[in-house]
């Protein structure tokens, strides 16, 4: 994943002249852990990559070693909690001006030379330029790669697997961005890269692409002119002056000339006629900020022309912008329309390695159109509101949950309260940018506060809640079964589903819910079933499932499940016991990481196994691989079918899979309500959040209850 800014105090308006006299590591993270890097140097800027490794803690469970005792202890907890170092690799990006080449080159020599990196991996035309400067200064051997395979790799890859990334931009609509998710089929496409210059290449395949043109007007020239006319030398500092300014104080508009539009070539009266235009007929000064404003708009509009120009000459309708000039500035993208790396507006980004690879679910029904999230909050501003107002509101209590979580740590209150102003800072910058990190979801509002939380150190704040409540659920596992199994068959299909509803209410991550469980420690199973909406359902296809289960049974399963304690326990395994005993396969998938209360996929293991040494249904499926556990590929309460893990892809693939289950209201409902899938599905969750339910038309603990069939 990638998050701009995360790291540390540099902005867009930091140069390597002021930054080489703070610490190193104000600027540059990770330093005493680098492991190679890698340069580009363009026409006027330099960019830095390097890898190190960084340590991070994460919470480990594991089933107690009972040799040796004669029987567990009534108040024994089912397993126990370690939280352990683990090393993983991150990516760091860094920009500075050529200007400062030396001082930049002396800093990499003291802090990064005595790496894994014996020859310089180089690009760009600086790479020939100053090849005798790095190799005299750094004592290493330059391998020059070409600059133009590898922007298209780069491009490549940042479309195909970092969603969010891309978006179009259309000036006056509403919203004004949409995001483009990543998905497989981007050939072929224009790529305009911006730089001092501008370089147009036609992109065929991964590997087929030709140069086909550029222009020598780019952001080289914009710096360029703007420093002639401003006498300003810093190329943020112009980009600054452009956001102040009105171009139409220097640029000669089509309404100066005709009074108005002009109508017969249906030109608005608005659009810019000449460029600076005024400047020469009119006695005065113009401001350094219109002058900017002016060359920006000059620079951008040729920009856009030409891509347009040569789009068409290609038969080309999809269309890239790259490159510094462009990001993240708002005038900049209101004039040529698209981008890439919207708002970076830090020289610093990180990316972490991803240890496993995510793929699309086999069964989705058209991957290139599936949006994951049910409401874009960039476009709905009362539900904007909404969430932000929430999860500002609930930032107190996820505080005090993650000291609790580390009782013994001397500065758990310290970190936390970093977790909680970083956090702060995000929203409140998501309340008057919207599009700050990308698209804004309920998805992406829980993501970020969970990898904030992973920032301080703070892996799993529910660790001892969940520990917790699968020993209390485990206790009442048998009771539960044998209660089942007395009924009727009718009459227990309806258990089973109320079962797996009621569990789904036990969800640290409501408030309504979170409130009962901290104030009546006795709310059990039992009382979650009595809160649940009567039938008819707020949306309720249950007759239909009923139907469904007299015919034939599935061949193979897959549930996505939510939380720990009850949910899992007493609501998702007894129905998929139900599942196996009607010779059903299943393929239950859990998180890979915490996040909330919910289950993850090594809590599943150990909760499985208590499981089995009570019920030998599930014992034998277990060893007969009749019942598999997975992990998703996800830390997240939300569902994103396009991003799990390979090898669930895989099983559901060799196992025929024709049926997918999908529990809870991050996973049913802000995600994946509206998915469209090419096997029968069930979509369940009890509604917690009051505002939520309103604007579904129930109330709070109304029910979803979502049977889809795809159409023949």
């Amino acid at each position: 994943m990638a998050e701009r800014g995360a790291s540390g105090s540099g902005s867009s308006g930091d140069s390597l002249d002021k930054s080489i006299t703070l610490p190193p590591d104000e600027i540059f993270r990770n330093l005493e852990n680098a492991k190679r890097f890698a340069i580009d140097i363009g026409g006027s800027l330099t960019k830095l990559a390097y890898y190190s490794t960084v340590q991070h803690k994460v919470a480990k469970v594991r089933s107690f070693d009972h040799s040796g005792k004669d029987a567990e202890q009534e108040h024994e907890p089912p397993y126990e909690i370690s939280v352990q170092e683990e090393i993983t690799a991150r990516l760091h990006f860094i920009k500075f001006e050529n200007t400062y080449i030396e001082a930049c080159l002396d800093f990499i020599k003291d802090h990064l030379v005595n790496t894994e990196t014996k020859v310089i991996q180089a690009t760009g035309g600086g790479a020939y330029k100053f090849k005798d400067l790095i190799e005299q200064k750094l004592r290493l051997k330059v391998d020059k790669e070409d600059v133009m395979t590898c922007l298209i790799k780069g491009c490549n890859f940042v479309l195909k697997n970092i969603p969010h990334e891309a978006f179009m931009y259309q000036k006056d609509a509403d919203p004004e961005f949409r995001f483009q998710t990543n998905h497989p089929n981007i050939f072929p496409y224009l790529l305009v890269n911006i730089g001092s210059g501008v370089s147009i290449v036609k992109v065929e395949t991964e590997d087929k692409f030709e140069w086909i043109g550029g222009s020598s007007i780019g952001g080289g020239t914009f710096w360029g002119l703007g420093a002639l006319l401003t006498k300003t030398k810093k190329f943020d500092e112009l980009l600054h002056l452009a956001s102040k300014g009105q171009h139409t104080n220097v640029d000669m508009l089509v309404r100066d000339i005709y009074g108005g539009a002009y109508q017969t070539l249906g030109l608005s009266g608005n659009l810019i006629a000449s460029s600076f235009g005024k400047s020469a007929t009119t006695d005065k000064e113009f401001s350094k900020e219109d002058m900017s404003k002016s060359l920006l708009h000059m620079i951008s509009n040729d920009i856009g022309q030409l891509a347009c120009l040569y789009a068409k000459l290609h038969n080309l309708d999809r269309v890239y912008f790259g490159g510094f000039f462009i990001r993240g500035h708002p005038v900049t993208m209101r004039t040529i329309t698209y981008s890439i790396n919207f708002f970076s507006k830090f020289d610093l980004l990180e990316m972490d390695r991803l240890e496993r690879p995510l793929v699309d679910l086999p069964l989705l029904l058209d991957p290139s159109s599936y949006i994951p999230d049910t409401v874009d909050l960039t476009d709905d501003a009362m539900a904007r509101k909404y969430w932000l107002t929430c999860f500002e509101e609930a930032l107190d209590g996820v505080v005090n949950r993650a000291i609790a979580s580390q009782p013994d740590s001397i500065d758990a209150a310290e970190r936390a309260e970093k977790f909680r102003q970083k956090y702060w800072n995000k929203l409140q910058t998501l309340r008057h940018q919207p599009f700050a990190y990308g698209t804004l979801t309920v998805r992406s509002l829980l993501e970020t506060r969970e990898h904030c939380l992973n920032e301080f150190n703070f892996p799993d704040p529910y660790s001892k809640v969940k520990q917790r409540e699968n020993g209390i659920a485990l206790k009442c596992f048998q009771r539960v079964i044998k209660s089942l199994d007395s009924l009727g068959w009718e009459e227990r299909q309806f258990a089973l589903v109320k079962g797996l509803l009621a569990g789904n209410v036990f969800d640290w991550g409501a408030k309504a819910v979170s409130d009962v469980l901290e104030s009546e420690p006795q709310f059990g199973f039992e009382e979650a079933k009595k809160k649940l909406q009567e039938r008819p359902w707020l949306v309720d296809s249950y007759g239909e499932w009923l139907q469904r289960l007299k015919g034939p049974p599935h061949k193979c399963a897959l549930i996505f499940a939510d939380n720990s304690g009850i949910d899992i326990i007493l609501g998702v395994f007894p129905f998929v016991r139900e599942l196996l005993f009607r010779g059903t396969e299943v393929i239950l998938a859990c998180n890979s990481g915490p996040a909330l209360n919910d289950v993850t996929y090594n809590e599943s293991l150990i909760v499985a196994e208590r499981i089995a040494a009570m019920d030998p249904l599930i014992q034998s499926a277990l060893k007969e691989d009749r019942l598999l556990l997975v992990q998703t590929g996800s830390s997240s309460p939300c569902l994103d079918l396009s991003r799990l893990d390979k090898g669930l892809a895989v099983l559901v693939r060799e196992r025929s899979t024709d049926l997918v289950i999908i529990e809870g209201m991050g996973r049913a409902i802000h995600t994946n309500y509206y998915a469209a899938l090419r096997c029968e599905s069930l979509k369940l969750a009890v509604l917690k959040n009051s505002w939520l339910a309103d604007r579904l038309g129930g109330r709070l603990f109304s029910v979803i209850f979502k049977y889809e069939v795809p159409a023949k």
